[in-house]
């Protein structure tokens, strides 16, 4: 006869096999290595030897083959070396996205909404009287039969026009969103890793977009002494460079990728820690380190007042607090008519989300 089993409770198991609390460590370690397999797996043997991950039952070699067997890890038969696959890249994205927008209530999916009422394609709960022109199909029935049920008693049912209420929809809108993350040498320095954060929000950010607001567009663009794009897969392999700031790259890039946009709504989000410190003057980079060198913050600033004329706010998410950059990011914002957040690490990707969203409740005319 088969009796029940009693263990010690573990509140952080929450009904997962072993299998899966190990996956969720290893995808997050996965974002500490740059991707790296090998290393995660190597930091996931470590904790095991300190922690008693695994048991007699599940052992850390039954993990690296289901590992394989469920297609989150390929291995190399040359060199027995392990790389993550496009699943292992998803589950990160995932991970980040429950990570930091965790707590928020689930929404259907669908897209921006302007809040310009009109014949529009989603429906909010907003009633007004009926005028002439409007669309039957826009008749809100149960509040027009609930008035002339009071305007005219149940008993003999008659209804008017007076009786008629109006279900306002909002117009769906779509938004070309460019990314920008600061990937040089002082993202990784004073003993502060800020990249992984900044990683983190990127792939959160493109998680969203590609689950909540499929019709978005996303670009990441990276930049250090000169900018370039990256793939969504490529965000968890992203490292910083010994590299200085050219922030104008970055904003070049940025505004090209947004005039081939279609869309009208178009923003930038641009995620850094320090001073602009580097140009590029035809082939020559002209660099200059040791503080806020006019000719370098010039460039920024003339750019951001580029942007504001192609209507492109830039939102700036600054992650260091010296007095003097967050003067200049002040300065850049202003000449932009943008916004800025002085952001700590740990409440980055809540800053990020949050304008996000609320950028998308501004009227387009």
């Amino acid at each position: 006869m088969i009796g029940h089993r009693f263990t010690n409770f573990d509140p952080n198991e929450n009904g997962k096999s072993k299998f899966e609390q190990l996956l969720d460590l290893f995808i997050q370690l996965l974002t500490y290595t740059n991707g790296d397999a090998g290393e995660a797996l190597q930091w996931l043997n470590e904790l095991d030897v300190k922690y008693q991950l695994t048991n007699d039952a599940y052992g850390m070699g039954d993990f690296i083959d289901d590992l394989k067997q469920n297609g989150y890890m390929q291995e190399n038969s040359l060199d027995d070396s392990f790389t993550i696959t496009g699943k292992s890249e998803q589950a990160i994205r995932k991970k980040s996205l429950e990570e930091i927008f965790g707590k928020l209530k689930k929404t259907k999916q669908g897209n921006h909404q302007t809040f310009k009422p009109g014949q529009g394609d989603e429906l909010n709960p907003d009633t007004r009287p009926f005028q002439f022109g409007d669309m039957l199909e826009q008749i809100d029935f149960t509040e027009s039969i609930r008035n002339a049920q009071i305007n005219h008693g149940i008993e003999n049912f008659s209804m008017h026009e007076d009786d008629l209420q109006i279900r306002e929809t909002d117009f769906k809108t779509q938004t070309s969103t460019v990314l920008m993350i600061d990937i040089s040498h002082s993202m990784i320095l004073y003993g502060e890793d800020r990249i992984t954060p900044a990683k983190k929000v990127a792939m959160a950010l493109s998680e969203l977009i590609t689950t909540k607001y499929p019709k978005d567009t996303l670009d990441i663009v990276v930049f250090g002494n000169d900018a370039w794009t990256i793939e969504v897969k490529d965000i968890p392999y992203l490292q910083v460079g010994p590299f200085h700031t050219n922030t104008v790259a970055g904003l070049e890039l940025a505004m090209d990728l947004l005039r081939k946009r279609k869309n009208p709504n178009k923003q930038i989000f641009m995620i850094t820690d320090g001073k602009p410190t580097c140009l590029k003057i035809g082939k020559k980079y002209y660099k200059n380190g040791f503080g806020l060198d006019r000719k370098v913050v010039n460039g920024c600033i003339n750019l951001a007042a580029q942007c504001k004329k192609l209507k492109i706010p830039i939102t700036t998410f600054m992650i260091a607090s010296d007095p003097y950059l967050q003067k200049f990011v002040q300065e850049f914002t202003e000449m932009n008519n943008g916004k800025a957040f002085f952001a700590s690490l740990d409440k980055l990707g809540a800053f990020v989300f949050k304008d996000f969203e609320s950028g998308k409740r501004k009227q387009v005319y």
